[in-house]
């Protein structure tokens, strides 16, 4: 038996659990490691899809699913098996290419299984490809391969606000449009979030809601922050999750799972060196 039974801890990667430097500090692997060993769980719930997560999947000593594609998707990693994947609803081509005639700055990239396809790249587009790491196919939206299991939106926060409201308010009852970055706007059908998918992680484990930890730094986080017994975020997080009423720790360059695992280790059972036994 170890202190962390049936705790389940889930981290956004981007900017809060992969840091700044593009890499994971160690003071959270330490942590990780810690919690694992004292029977606790550990995963993470990305903005990332299965093909832009996996080649960093070995970064991270996960022992539950991870929730991918901003809860489009709960992958096993350990298994190397999709456990459940939902796709964007048949009408996206068509209600997303619309947006794009009205404004015609945006960039779209659209996820149709491992395969990636952008339309009208731009800078930022290219510098998420290259974060990432991953090849992709150039066409026309109409050309697009479907289902879609999520879509970017690529521009300036400013540009991507009006967007984001006359697509919720046009289909709102159809999608989830969020941010992940303040230049990135996400796409996937509606109840797909972050939120929904560590509920599904939760249920697969038979962890008690009340014993779930989520950490994350966006207004894609909040979902899972709200399910989160007590909400985390490191100190370089958005200010509307800030504003949310996360709780703020130390920035994620510093290894803020270093924070949260201690704070745990002070609620459920007596301090213990991470680097013990």
């Amino acid at each position: 038996m170890g202190k962390f039974d049936g705790i389940l801890l889930v981290s956004d990667f981007d900017d809060t659990l992969y840091d700044f430097t593009l890499s994971v500090p160690e003071r959270n692997l330490e942590a990780i490691r810690y919690l694992i060993r004292e029977g606790g769980r550990f995963t993470v719930a990305t903005g990332r899809a299965h093909r832009t997560f996996a080649p960093f999947a070995h970064l991270v000593p996960m022992n539950a699913p991870a929730v991918l594609s901003n809860g489009a998707a709960v992958y096993d990693f350990q298994a190397d098996k999709m456990l459940e994947q939902t796709c964007l609803p048949p009408s996206a081509p068509g209600d997303l290419e619309a947006l794009m005639e009205e404004f015609p700055s945006l960039s779209l990239e659209a996820y149709h299984g491992e395969d990636i396809y952008v339309c009208r790249p731009n800078e930022i587009t290219l510098a998420h490809l290259k974060k990432v790491n991953c090849g992709y196919t150039q066409c026309p939206v109409p050309e697009i391969p479907t289902p879609w299991v999520k879509a970017i939106f690529h521009q300036e926060r400013e540009v991507l606000l009006p967007v984001q409201t006359r697509l919720l308010e046009r289909s709102g009852e159809l999608y989830e449009a969020i941010f992940s970055n303040p230049r990135y706007l996400e796409l996937t059908r509606k109840g797909s979030n972050k939120g929904g998918g560590v509920d599904r992680v939760a249920r697969l484990l038979g962890i008690a809601p009340e014993r779930v930890y989520c950490v994350g730094d966006n207004q894609n986080d909040i979902p899972m922050l709200a399910r989160s017994a007590i909400p985390f975020a490191p100190a370089n997080c958005a200010q509307e999750v800030k504003e949310w009423g996360a709780r703020v720790l130390c920035h994620c360059n510093d290894g803020v799972i270093g924070d949260i695992v201690e704070i745990l280790d002070g609620l459920y059972g007596p301090n213990t060196a991470l680097s013990a036994g």
